[in-house]
């Protein structure tokens, strides 16, 4: 008997080694990620055609210490390879894993290739041809620590490459994972499966195999082992013909009824063709259709439901996914209850919002992803459908009811405000409630909810269910479509984030305020490009414009500049170091007709330029950040160290009976009225008359100042 070790899935290993010991493997013992064996060459061979699970079978040749590179040569050295196969075959080494010494892993192969190579050479032979594309025989090295496991390659490339799938859809699962994943969900063979989101069938294609008896290994042309020396051609001819009348005779036997359902008919098509080729495309019901509109298809009895939903890396896809599981919750409870749900996701919070108990659950990695499979019993408990309704209306619980009461109050509230005040974007919720802490602002008709990092003493996985919570009661309360909720996060740190980048979207929208159009990005920033709290500031320098020169410095989008142009100013400059922002303030001044020689946009650093510029302004208006160390800029800015700087610089731009707005967010802001008053400066603070009534309740979210010369 020979030494082999199984290479599978975290978190698959006692599955595998139950369907190893099926297949006639002798001393079988689970290792992390695989599992070790014993077996003479037929059984070898079946457990290669037959094996469902795992990923790569090896032939272990050596065991051995790994201290350093010496240490790997000279124990791949004392193999003698020709023994195992001849020159004239085509290698390829794969290494895997590292330690304190090997810390690459094509230097690894390279020192074991070259063992390899030099034992041929030592017996005076040709050395074989390496072939990375196409090898006969593939030499594999697994590294842990310091222990090495050295060995030839049974099948010779991965064993989840059944041959019957060319095309995949979006993220696919492995074949070997979704054969573990059918196995896992308790489903057998006598029951009927569904899969509502069946992408390119994988899952139903490798139950209806089992189903069916046909090996997975069947349609492969090509394995390595038939490149070693011993290979026994007519074991292994007998062992497949063996395995090609089971299928045979096995497709013709299956009752069971596999039904597939896929909202894209690209992929509805790839899966059919694959199903085509694994020789199982007459058992599954392939259908176009919508997993939040799922119904139980007749013949569908007391059956498992198998599915992988998407569950999106990137948090932007958070709100339409929490609608999709939500719904695919509903669909199960009302269409399927007696039946058994099994639900594989990457994301605990979205398989939250299927509300039903999970009777069982597997952790089960999905390569470096950390993902569950979940089992449910499916009652209809949670969902009712009251006389005379449809099939589609479904009666909901409230999500965090604490949080929904406050969310319909401040928008009855707010609604009639905006509407009498002319705006279309407001913020209906300001963290009013401390377990739910997140800003709620509206766009029109979008929505967008900025999730403020939580406190260090609140655990990540609580603060992560209290925002899905949030997700989906603003969907619930609201109404609003899904696909137009955007959710960030805003860390805590200094300064301004508008310049922190999260995609490349380049979705706009215009939005209304008091008769002012301005264009936001409701995607690509953190900030959208209108500061919500600081409206009240923009209609009064629209209201204090006109007849004026306006100055507008750290511009960012130009939305004060277009107001003061509505207003009526003579002429304005808009000066910010960023080009993008430059060019969507024109933007903003092109969408209200404010166009002309009248009005400048210089891109430069706004402390420089103050230095350097000797124009004059009736109307100033400044809103710096709070804190800066852009490298293109030549100096560190602190708003409250360097306020007094700024002040020295605006005077000599400000005209006798001229104004300077003064505006930050810094929220411990202290003017120096003293230096102020040195320098023959009045202030006087506004903040409490440019606090929008959205803002309420945060009434230290910016401060605001007028500055004037001092009479006489």
């Amino acid at each position: 008997m020979n030494q082999y070790l199984a290479i599978t899935s975290r978190g698959l290993e006692n599955l595998l080694a139950e369907e190893l010991n099926e297949l006639g493997a002798q001393s079988v013992q689970v290792v992390h990620a695989g599992v070790r064996f014993k077996a003479n060459q037929e059984t070898a061979y079946r457990c290669c055609l037959w094996t469902r699970i795992s990923s790569r079978i090896i032939q272990v040749l050596s065991e051995f210490n790994v201290r350093d590179d010496m240490d790997l040569y000279l124990g791949a050295a004392a193999i003698n390879w020709t023994n195992y196969f001849n020159n004239a075959t085509r290698i390829v080494v794969d290494f895997n894993g590292t330690n304190r010494e090997i810390r690459n892993s094509q230097y690894g192969a390279m020192k074991v290739k070259d063992a390899i190579v030099d034992s041929f050479t030592k017996a005076d032979l040709r050395r074989p041809n390496i072939d990375r594309d196409q090898p006969d025989l593939r030499i594999h090295m697994r590294l842990s620590g310091e222990k090495g496991v050295l060995g030839l390659d049974m099948a010779g490339s991965g064993l989840h490459q059944r041959g019957y799938r060319t095309e995949a859809g979006r993220a696919p699962l492995r074949e070997t994972h979704a054969a573990a994943l059918v196995i896992k969900s308790g489903w057998t063979p006598e029951q009927p499966l569904l899969d509502p989101m069946c992408g390119s069938g994988t899952l139903l294609i490798e139950a209806a195999m089992m189903a069916a008896d046909i090996a997975p290994g069947l349609k492969r042309k090509r394995w390595g082992f038939e490149s070693i020396k011993d290979f026994d051609k007519e074991a292994w001819l007998e062992i497949h013909a063996e395995a090609s009348v089971k299928a045979r005779r096995g497709v013709a036997k299956v009752e069971t009824k596999f039904f597939g359902f896929e909202l894209e008919h690209r992929v509805l098509a790839i899966a059919r063709d694959n199903a085509g080729r694994a020789g199982v495309k007459e058992l599954i019901n392939f259908q176009q259709g919508d997993a939040t509109e799922l119904k139980a298809p007749e013949g569908f009895e007391a059956g498992t439901v198998i599915c992988n939903p998407p569950y999106g890396e990137r948090l932007g896809t958070t709100p339409e996914l929490i609608s999709l599981y939500t719904e695919l919750g509903n669909r199960l409870k009302l269409a399927f209850a007696g039946s058994t749900a099994a639900l594989y996701s990457g994301s605990n919070e979205l398989l939250s919002c299927i509300r039903m108990r999970a009777d069982k659950q597997f952790k089960l990695a999905n390569g470096a992803l950390d993902c569950v499979l979940k089992t449910y019993l499916i009652t209809a408990g949670g969902v009712k459908k009251e006389e005379g309704e449809t099939e589609g209306h479904i009666e909901q619980k409230d999500v965090a009811p604490d949080f929904a009461n406050r969310l319909k109050k401040n928008i009855t509230k707010l609604k009639k405000w905006a509407k009498k005040e002319g705006v279309e974007c407001y913020r209906i919720y300001d963290a009013d409630l401390p377990n739910y802490n997140a800003a709620i602002d509206k766009y029109n008709d979008y929505l967008i909810i900025q999730e403020y990092a939580a406190p260090k003493t609140v655990p990540e996985e609580i603060a992560r269910r209290r925002i899905m919570d949030v997700l989906r009661a603003t969907i619930q309360v609201t109404g609003v479509d899904n696909s137009k909720v955007i959710l960030k996060v805003r860390e805590r740190q200094k300064g301004k984030n508008q310049y922190q980048k999260l995609s490349n979207a380049e979705r706009h929208i215009i939005v209304n305020e008091y008769g002012v159009d301005l264009k936001v990005n409701l995607y690509d920033y953190l900030d959208t490009g209108l500061f919500l709290d600081h409206r009240i500031t923009r209609k009064m320098l629209g209201d204090m414009a006109k007849g004026k020169d306006f100055l507008n410095l750290f511009a960012y989008t130009g939305s004060a500049t277009v107001h003061a142009a509505c207003g009526g100013a003579k002429s304005t400059t808009t000066i910010d170091m960023s080009n993008t922002y430059l060019g969507w303030a024109q933007e903003n001044m092109e969408l209200n007709n404010q166009v002309g020689n009248q009005h400048e946009f210089i891109q430069a650093d706004c402390l420089q330029w103050l230095q350097e510029v000797d124009d004059t302004f009736d109307l100033i208006f400044i809103d710096p950040p709070t804190f800066s160390n852009s490298k293109r800029m030549k100096q560190t800015f602190d708003i409250q160290r360097d306020h007094i700087m700024l002040m020295e610089n605006l005077k000599r731009m400000l005209r006798t009976d001229g104004q300077i707005v003064f505006s930050n967010n810094k929220r411990q802001f202290k003017m120096d009225l003293e230096q102020l008053n040195e320098l023959g400066l009045d202030a006087k603070n506004i903040s409490d008359k440019t606090l929008p009534m959205d803002f309420a309740k945060n009434k230290h979210i910016h401060n605001c100042w007028i500055i004037t010369h001092k009479e006489g």
